[in-house]
């Protein structure tokens, strides 16, 4: 397999922002997910919103189409993009609660566009923040919670095509 070029950088190698004006505006989407492991008494507090901080779910949800939102102005060589569509999603892994005391909550975040370049540094923002926003939100009860596996997805649209993870 040939090792792709780096298109931020320029020919003498210093940091660039990718010049798109002569890429074409195609539909994209990006779906970016990750993991959060935490004690069964944090589950409960957030299921059954108890939380002395408010709603953490609805709150991390927030704060991720926010993050998604502002993306180009936290990383730095970024598009600034016109979004149709962000989404954050939460669900419960059932694997191995019980048995190992932790719970797992798995975060999904899905971005929508159509624009010149992609959508996947947008998508992969939203699900950090959210994540970390639940951490910020649980962590005077447990300080021990892990973010885990923050990752794309999928992605769509583009020169390049479709794109998933594989299993």
């Amino acid at each position: 397999m040939k090792p792709e070029k780096l298109t931020h950088l320029d020919s003498s190698g210093e940091a660039r922002m990718v010049d798109v004006g002569e890429k074409d505006s195609t539909r994209r989407v990006a779906r970016a997910g990750a993991r959060i492991r935490m004690g069964l008494e944090t589950r409960e507090q957030i299921t059954g919103e108890t939380n002395p901080k408010g709603a953490v779910l609805a709150t991390a949800r927030l704060a991720g189409i926010q993050a998604a939102k502002r993306t180009s102005d936290l990383i730095p060589l970024c598009h600034p993009l016109p979004l149709e569509h962000a989404e954050i999603t939460f669900s419960w892994e059932s694997e191995g609660d019980n048995e190992s005391g932790n719970a797992q909550l798995l975060v999904e975040a899905g971005v929508t566009v159509t624009a010149r370049t992609g959508v996947e540094m947008e998508a992969l923002t939203a699900v950090s923040v959210a994540a970390l926003t639940i951490y910020d939100m649980c962590k005077a009860i447990d300080r021990g919670m892990t973010i885990e596996e923050i990752r794309l997805l999928e992605k769509s649209g583009g020169r390049s095509g479709h794109w998933k993870l594989e299993d």
